[in-house]
């Protein structure tokens, strides 16, 4: 499989935020986020091939625990399944983070960190009209989302850039089956720390009136939007 790149570093959003993790970032996604923080996964891929030996090879001098297959979108990752097995085999905790639009066939999972989605996150027709209808028609799978959460741990994580997104996350929720509501986080769109800031009190106070969990950017906050962190 392509990775676009492999580190040792926390988890900065989520339930297992600031748990020592290793990051295995698969190359290539199947949508197109205009607001996209990894575009060397997605827009532009790169990074070269690995097998499933070579990968273990080279995240076994961290002896890390915890282990999380990102993207880019991993799901659509080939050897994504053999790789989830032998991590599964060395007794590893595997978190995938996907967008929830390919379904899991029993992959090993210990928790699925669910982010689908919302109409924010399409690209415009200027920016780039092939991509702008394709990723608007494929963004949301409530089918599979669905699929996910009845069969693993799960976190479901949004992206929110104003509090008109609520209406959204709202009309999912009452498409999947019920979801705990401290399993729902919500996360402030922005890459830089002034932009998080700015919109983190008003995403808190929606949290305190909905009931949902709110979800920061601590790797941001620690490193900046820098690659490896």
């Amino acid at each position: 499989m392509r990775v676009a790149e492999i580190f040792h570093s926390i988890q900065g959003e989520g339930l297992l935020a600031g748990v020592p993790s290793v990051f295995i970032r698969t190359s290539g996604c199947n949508l197109r986020c205009h607001w996209c923080d990894t575009p060397y996964a997605s827009w532009k891929p790169e990074g070269p091939e690995m097998s499933v030996p070579d990968i273990l090879e080279k995240i076994s001098p961290w002896n890390c625990h915890h282990i999380v297959l990102t993207g880019g979108e991993p799901m659509i990752a080939r050897d994504l399944p053999a790789l989830a097995s032998a991590l599964k085999k060395e007794g590893k905790h595997i978190t995938i983070e996907t967008a929830g639009t390919v379904a899991p066939k029993r992959i090993a999972c210990d928790l699925a960190s669910l982010s689908p989605k919302l109409s924010n996150s399409t690209p415009s027709a200027e920016q780039d009209a092939a991509w702008s209808g394709k990723h608007e028609a494929t963004r949301l799978n409530p089918e599979v989302i669905a699929e996910w959460i009845q069969n693993y741990p799960f976190q479901l994580k949004f992206v929110v850039s104003t509090e008109n997104d609520l209406a959204e996350i709202k009309n999912l929720l009452s498409r999947l089956p019920p979801v705990p509501f401290e399993r729902i986080l919500l996360m402030p769109e922005g890459v830089e720390t002034k932009t998080l800031a700015a919109r983190s009190p008003w995403l808190v106070k929606v949290c305190k009136r909905e009931g949902f969990r709110f979800c920061p950017r601590l790797q941001i906050e620690l490193f900046g939007h820098t690659r490896g962190t």
